[in-house]
Order: structure tokens, then C-alpha cells, then sequence
């Protein structure tokens, strides 16, 4: 039987890299970490879970598979106790979100969800993909809307995440042009058709997937701005800095100056989803966001 405590060193070492570090975190010498690893691959019949090398500590296949087991036990656990809060305490429910997400999707569905439910405390974090994944996994948010652009989605069936997928929209990329643009009006745009034009970037993810796509069309991106938020590229395209690409649901409620074009396939799309822990027993507020944010999509209007 593999002793759970020791699964639980091996994360630390796993997370930090070094018998060292791990010790300090854990409040024991570096010599009972080792001790405790040895013990380990005892346990498995002698199969090494570390390899030790002058730069560090990194994990064996077993290795991996012990981490990622020992996460899902300390997620499970997790969500027992936030259970067990709950039994003496009002509901609650944590969700992470990113930020276009956050703005358009998240407040109606969770006016939605309020209208049935008025009691239960609603606490958003506002976190990107690769922050809001380990949040669910060790159960600090009960949710996460998440998005992938044309890459594979970041949880798959049959994974060790311990995480499930649910897709719920596909998010298009629209130009956004001055509206004295003399693109502006088209019906549709494709990638080849803005060659030498100045780019104002809302995300960073979006720059290498537009190099990308500008790379097929023959040319390379000239920036204006490299931002990290979809409102203030909009504002500078209004100024005429440069043009940009928005995804659909990200697109300013306000296009006073704008013009906003569909982009013309083949073209990149941004693929939003709810991540929620994979569970015997799914919780039943967790359940009833989800369904509340699928009403959302459902009423979502089409731009103009």
C-alpha cells in the first residue's frame, strides 16, 4: 500500500525541484525528504519516481503518475472540507474567470443563477486559463470559464487533470478598423487583405496565432501596441493607432468610431468553456452556473 504522506513529499519536491527547497516548505531536513522518497520506491517494488542530477530533482513517468494522483487525493479532499464547511455555514460558490469572460458572459448567468438561489455567496476571481486550471484542481474555485484558441482544449477525456470540459461557445475573431478605414463597411476580411497594416494586440496569446495566419498570407506583423486587454485595444484603434483582432464576445458594447468586420475563413476562432473538478459527486450549485451560463449563450445577441 503506498503511504499517502509520502505521495505528499514527492508533490512538494515535484512543485519546488529540489530535496532542499521541499524540506524548508515542509519543515524537515533534506535528509528525511530523501528518506521519505526511498521509502516510496520501497513501496513500488524499487521503480525510481525521481532522478537526481547536479540542476535539480524532475520526476519519472512513475513519478508523474504518483503527482497526479496525489493532486487529485488533495483536490477530493479539498472539496470534502469545503463540503463540510458548508454543513454549518450559508452555500457558497468560487468562480474563476478571465476577464472578456468576466465582463459579458459571467454577470447575466449569475444573475440567473441568484434569482433561484439568493442566499448562496458568489466569490469571482479573476484569473487566465493557466491560473484558473490549478484553482479548480485543488478546489480554491468550484469553476473556471476558461478559453483555447485553434491548439487543443487544455483538459481532454480520459486525462489525468482531474478536471472535466464543457465546450459552451465558439468566439470568433472580428477586425476592428477606424471608422474612416478604408476597409471599413466590408462585409468580410480575410488575413491577406490587411498585409502592411499596423496591429494594436489585446492579448498576448493572439500575437504568435496573427503571426501565424499573416505568415500563410505571405507577410509579417507590424505592432502598434502589444496589450494585454481587448477595452483599451479598441480605444487606440478608435485613435487610429492601428487595427486590431477582437474576439466576438470581447467586442466594446459602445463602437462609436469603430468599424467591426467579420473575419473571412480560414481564420482563427477562440473556443470558451467551463472547467469543473471531475467528481463522483458534482456539486449541485456548480451544476446549476453551468446550466445558467449556457442560457446566456443561448440569448447572446449577434453583432451588427
Amino acid at each position: 500500500m503506498i503511504d499517502v504522506r509520502r505521495v505528499a513529499v514527492l508533490r512538494e519536491v515535484a512543485r519546488l525541484g529540489s530535496f532542499n527547497r521541499a524540506a524548508t516548505s515542509l519543515r524537515l531536513t533534506p535528509s528525511a525528504v530523501s528518506q521519505q522518497i526511498s521509502a516510496l520506491e520501497r513501496e513500488l517494488g524499487g521503480t525510481p519516481v525521481v532522478e537526481r542530477s547536479t540542476r535539480g530533482v524532475t520526476l519519472t513517468a512513475a513519478g508523474r503518475v504518483l503527482v497526479d494522483a496525489g493532486d487529485a487525493i488533495a483536490a477530493e479532499l479539498s472539496q470534502a472540507e469545503r463540503e463540510i464547511a458548508r454543513l454549518d455555514t450559508p452555500d457558497s460558490l468560487t468562480v474563476a474567470t478571465f476577464t472578456s469572460g468576466g465582463q459579458r458572459l459571467l454577470p447575466p448567468a449569475l444573475t440567473r443563477f441568484a434569482l433561484d438561489r439568493p442566499g448562496v455567496e458568489l466569490t469571482v476571481l479573476e484569473n487566465e486559463p493557466a491560473d484558473a486550471l490549478p484553482l479548480v484542481r485543488s478546489g480554491a474555485a468550484d469553476l473556471a470559464l476558461v478559453y483555447h484558441f485553434d491548439d487543443l482544449p487544455p483538459v481532454r477525456p480520459g486525462d489525468r487533470s482531474g478536471l472535466s470540459w464543457t465546450p459552451l461557445l465558439d468566439d470568433p475573431m472580428w477586425i476592428v478598423l477606424p471608422a474612416a478605414h478604408p476597409l471599413a463597411g466590408r462585409e468580410a476580411l480575410t488575413i491577406a487583405e490587411l498585409a502592411g497594416e499596423r496591429w494594436v494586440h489585446g492579448c498576448l496569446e493572439i500575437v504568435d496565432m496573427l503571426d501565424h495566419y499573416a505568415a500563410l498570407a505571405g507577410y509579417e506583423i507590424r505592432t502598434a501596441c502589444r496589450g494585454t486587454d481587448y477595452v483599451f485595444a479598441q480605444s487606440l484603434v478608435r485613435a487610429e493607432v492601428g487595427i486590431s483582432m477582437i474576439p466576438q464576445v470581447a467586442l466594446t458594447a459602445t463602437p462609436g468610431g469603430l468599424s467591426m468586420v467579420p473575419l473571412a475563413p480560414p481564420c482563427p476562432c477562440r473556443y470558451i468553456g467551463i472547467v469543473t473538478p471531475r467528481r463522483r459527486r458534482p456539486n449541485p450549485l456548480t451544476s446549476a452556473l453551468v446550466h445558467s451560463l449556457r442560457e446566456t449563450v443561448a440569448a447572446l445577441p449577434v453583432p451588427a
